[in-house]
């Protein structure tokens, strides 16, 4: 039998969302393999973690694509990259926590280039008077990380509708970041 590895993946982000602390064991048993079977193509967890990292990349680059960051308004830009972020929200939760992906000079440069894109929208929206400039892109850039990991686990323990996601981190983050006119 076939196994098909991104399923396999697929399998092991869901489980390792709601139990980061999930065996080699139990990844195989969710995903429908053999424990021998998930290491013929995973030599041990880090190399699975790993693994789940260009699954998550990949998820970002490709919302950050359909999100159209460069159209409109940063803000209209933001709620977009929201909605098309959420399928993913899940397993960049996970990863987050998995300090190994950033420490060292192994991290990964996919990253970088996700950090880059987002605190050039952030930037963008300072510039044109959307968003205050005492706030860094770089903050509001680990903000929205830390927003969008927070409405990830809340949806999936049930205490936030799904249907909320996007709307409650866009409110939260673009109200707190928005530049107001005094009068």
């Amino acid at each position: 039998m076939s196994v098909d590895r991104e399923q396999v993946l697929r399998s092991a982000a869901a489980l390792l969302t709601r139990k980061s602390t999930s065996t080699m064991d139990e990844v195989a048993r969710a995903a429908g393999i053999s424990r021998a079977t998930l290491h013929r193509h995973f030599a041990g967890r880090d190399a699975l973690v790993r693994a789940l990292e260009e699954l998550g990349l990949q998820e970002c680059e490709a919302a950050l694509g359909r999100a159209r960051l460069g159209e409109d308004g940063a803000c209209d830009a933001l709620r977009r990259l929201l909605k098309e972020i959420e399928p993913a929200a899940g397993l960049l939760a996970f990863l987050v926590t998995e300090n190994q992906l950033f420490e060292g000079e192994e991290q990964h440069e996919g990253w970088s280039r996700i950090d880059a894109r987002l605190a050039a929208l952030f930037r963008r929206g300072q510039e044109n008077g959307e968003f205050r400039i005492d706030l860094t892109p770089v903050w509001l850039t680990e903000a929205l990380y830390g927003l969008i990991g927070s409405a990830a686990w809340a949806v999936l323990d049930g205490r936030v509708a799904a249907k909320d996601f996007s709307y409650m981190i866009a409110e939260l983050l673009i109200g707190g970041a928005q530049r107001r006119v005094e009068s």
